[in-house]
């Protein structure tokens, strides 16, 4: 079986990438004594937890702090005094944070220097704080370690968001991974729901990355699909595309079949359940932590089940394919005609089907059930589907109950294409002015697959050659379409077929009629 590998590899210029300063925590100090201020400065100036330094932010009163923290979400702790320009204006301050602006993540340290004001209990047991100090006990020991405690669990927090975060991503990537359709739409999606899972924004190196996807056939890989600078490469060989670097770690993946870790790089390789082998590679700016390791891992399991129902649905897709074009080819033989008909058919209604605006399955829907819109010929007698020459009155009448058969054949079918193939047969011989058979609808109580069917079926009967007529030359077939605008046809589709006349003569000219033996 071929193997199908994935490789996604990021735009990272050759070298070392340049190391650049995390970003520091945010340190909200709201006081009306400027002295705190100062002083906090003061004590906290070379601090750093964890790598990080601090950014401080400022203000002076209640309404301060309101507006700044709604301005920094993201604070990490806020050094907050009670009494300010009312005596409650910091309990105040903590409920709008904790209620209107539901942040449980931001550290709340109140300071007091009047504490009879709000007694400490009361305060802890009313008010969903971190810790509630008198100023007067903040020495700087005090206000390092108090900053310190609140630091590490502001930062547990957020590993738990993140990890909540991450997990409702992964639950929304991995449902769409099964919506898609194509190979390559699927390879492309992998690099931007990575991205999104590990939440970089656009201004992190992920998002500005380079990517492609690699098929394996006969052991040589090719690029079928690319985004940035490999936007251009398609159809290169993964040898002529990427560095010796990339090179080395994919084969290192491939022989030992397991996903690995490269500092900042990570190769994932997982074997689908059809067999094929899949890589992805993935590489940032910053080595992956534990948790991004994992949401990584998590989503990349996923990827192979995207891609055996992938294979599934094409396989199931190519299937019924190739039964309606056979039996619809099998029903023109029948008919003793040996060319394209049914091929012809089927693309030019997928065409004039597209320039109506369908799209997607539905378009598929058409050009699948298209070439059975003469099914109910299976039932029409020999003698007069062969009769060369023209049908006498009782032979059109017999002729004409193949619409009803084609219909009667499968309207109990459970398979749309098969239902929607009974619908097409039923009324593609009805008229837009009403005067058609079998049932005489008009305008758009007529299907519009079935209304698309109509116009090219009789585009493409007229152009050639059949048992009881010659084909007739192109100008006489246009006339014909035109004559028959608003009366048998629908005006908007005659005209979107005539103002792309070209795309419906490649069509006839791709598929000529084949001659028999």
């Amino acid at each position: 079986m071929t193997s199908d590998r994935l490789i996604f590899a990021d735009d990272a210029a050759p070298g070392q990438v340049p190391v650049q300063e995390p970003d520091p925590w945010i340190l909200m100090v709201v006081d009306d004594d400027r002295d705190v201020h100062a002083l906090s400065r003061l004590v906290l100036r070379n601090f750093r937890f964890e790598g990080r330094g601090l950014r401080f932010i400022e203000g002076y009163s209640g309404a301060d702090a309101m507006r700044l923290i709604r301005e920094h979400p993201d604070t990490a702790v806020l050094l907050l005094d009670v009494v300010m320009e009312t005596d409650q204006a910091g309990l105040e301050v903590v409920r709008f944070i904790r209620e209107t602006l539901r942040n449980r993540l931001v550290r709340i340290i109140l300071r007091t220097g009047q504490p009879g004001f709000a007694p400490q209990q009361q305060v802890i047991m009313d008010y969903d704080i971190n810790d509630y100090k008198e100023k007067i006990d903040l020495t700087d020991l005090r206000l390092v370690t108090a900053v310190i405690t609140s630091l590490r669990s502001f930062r547990d927090l957020m590993i738990i968001e993140h990890s909540r975060q991450g997990l409702r991503k992964i639950i929304h990537a991995t449902g769409s991974l099964f919506e898609v359709r194509s190979i390559k739409t699927l390879a492309t999606g992998v690099l931007t729901q990575l991205v999104s899972i590990l939440g970089l924004d656009e201004s992190a190196l992920y998002a500005q990355a380079s990517g492609f996807a690699v098929n394996g056939e006969s052991g040589r890989m090719r690029l079928y699909a690319g985004t940035g600078r490999f936007a251009a490469c398609e159809g290169q060989s993964l040898e002529e595309a990427v560095d010796e670097g990339i090179l080395g770690q994919v084969r290192q993946a491939l022989e030992r079949e397991e996903s690995l870790f490269f500092g900042n790089a990570y190769v994932g390789c997982f074997r689908t359940m059809q067999g094929s082998v899949n890589l992805l590679y993935l590489k940032g700016i910053v080595d992956l932590g534990e948790w991004d390791q994992e949401l990584i891992r998590l989503y990349a399991a996923n990827v192979g089940l995207a891609f055996d129902n992938l294979l599934m649905h094409r396989e199931i897709f190519e299937t019924q394919q190739d039964l309606t074009f056979t039996l619809g080819e099998l029903i023109e033989a029948r008919s003793n005609e040996t060319g394209n008909h049914v091929r012809r058919v089927a693309e030019s209604a997928r065409a004039l089907g597209r320039l109506a605006g369908i799209k997607g399955d539905e378009l598929d829907l058409l050009w699948l059930s298209a070439p059975l819109h003469d099914l109910g010929k299976i039932g029409i007698p020999e003698e007069i589907l062969k009769k060369p020459g023209e049908l006498e009155n009782g032979e059109w009448t017999v002729m004409r109950e193949h619409a009803i058969l084609g219909a009667q054949l499968l309207k109990d079918s459970n398979r749309r294409i098969l239902r929607m193939a009974g619908t097409i047969a039923a009324q593609h011989h009805e008229r837009w002015d009403g005067a058609g058979y079998p049932q005489g609808l008009r305008g758009e109580e007529i299907h519009p697959f079935a209304r698309i069917v109509s116009l090219v079926e009789v585009f493409d009967a007229l152009s050639h050659e059949r048992a009881h007529k010659k084909a007739w030359p192109l100008e006489s077939s246009l006339e014909f379409i035109r004559s028959a605008r608003g009366k048998r046809f629908d005006p908007r589709l005659v005209d979107l077929f005539l103002d792309n006349l070209d795309e419906f003569l490649a069509i006839r000219d791709r598929y000529e009629d084949r001659q028999a033996d």
